[in-house]
């Protein structure tokens, strides 16, 4: 099925007209007609929200049934792989990308896949540097032969996965349009990012994420801690009606604020719950945003 097709038949399932689905996605019910008749694509923004409401993942969404090009098949990439036969802290950096996707895997080594669908030379132009050091594994990408990070930022996207039974900590950087974490489960995962759009799909644990820009964070589902720390923003994470947590403030000047289905709503935070949801930093505010329609 194309995107249209999965678009209308998730729509008619859960017997939303065009109009009320627009509502729910904040655009107009002109702009759902053109997706659901393939007269245009939604941008990377209305992808994550449409995810977010039909409880489906992005790749889900994107993929074509019908065979043809899907959006991880790309011209030109550039692969690195490194054995791992004991639990490690992870602490990597990746500058700039278009996507980025960080995610957990069976095997026993770790894959970073660079692609592009334009730069020929991504073989040549970036370095995948892996350094062993005890306990720890360092990872960085590094540019070279004059690429800047615009470049990078606009034409190359990143896939790294991690043997799940060896996941201890991971500290990650990285400054892209998008970030992805999915199928995690260790102790903390610390993401030093520049991004507006975050993804947590099945990701167990505590999740920092230090971002100084407007961002948001769509949880499916909440299972642990989410820490927000940013300076002067507002940022949305959006997360399940059904999910049960704790919303915490620290730092000076900061607000949650919390929504349901598009809505201003009352608080509905539960005291002493296990998943938690904390705000940290400076003159910076949080909307908790549940969606009936997601799982």
């Amino acid at each position: 099925m194309t995107l249209a097709e999965k678009l209308k038949s998730m729509r008619k399932q859960t017997g939303l007209s065009q109009e009320q689905l627009a509502e729910k996605l904040g655009v107009s019910r002109q702009a759902v007609t053109k997706w659901e008749t393939d007269a245009g694509i939604p941008d990377i923004e209305n992808v994550m929200a449409i995810s977010a409401l039909f409880d489906i993942s992005m790749d889900e969404l994107l993929s074509n049934e019908k065979g043809a090009k899907k959006p991880t098949d790309y011209l030109f990439e550039s692969i690195t792989e490194y054995d791992i036969d004991e639990p490690k802290r992870f602490d990597m950096k990746f500058g700039g990308a278009k996507k980025f996707v960080l995610s957990g895997c069976e095997s026993e080594k770790i894959h970073i896949r660079l692609v592009s669908n334009t730069l020929s030379t991504l073989q040549n132009d970036f370095k995948v540097k892996i350094d062993d050091i005890r306990k720890r594994i360092d990872v960085d990408v590094n540019r070279r032969n004059g690429v800047s990070e615009a470049t990078a930022k606009e034409d190359v996207s990143i896939f790294v996965q991690i043997p799940s039974p060896y996941i201890w900590k991971i500290e990650c950087a990285v400054n892209a349009e998008t970030v992805e974490i999915r199928s995690l489960e260790c102790d903390s995962i610390e993401l030093d990012v520049k991004t507006p759009h975050i993804a947590l799909e099945e990701v167990s644990g505590t999740v920092e994420i230090n971002c100084n820009l407007d961002m948001e964070v769509v949880c499916r589902p909440l299972n642990g801690e989410v820490d927000i720390n940013q300076v002067s923003a507002t940022s949305k994470i959006c997360i399940s009606e059904n999910a049960v947590f704790t919303a915490v403030t620290k730092g000076i000047g900061t607000s949650i604020s919390y929504e349901k289905d598009g809505q201003q709503a009352e608080r509905f935070d539960t005291p002493d719950a296990e998943n938690i949801i904390e705000l940290n930093g400076i003159k910076s505010e949080l909307v908790i945003c549940a969606n009936g329609n997601r799982g």
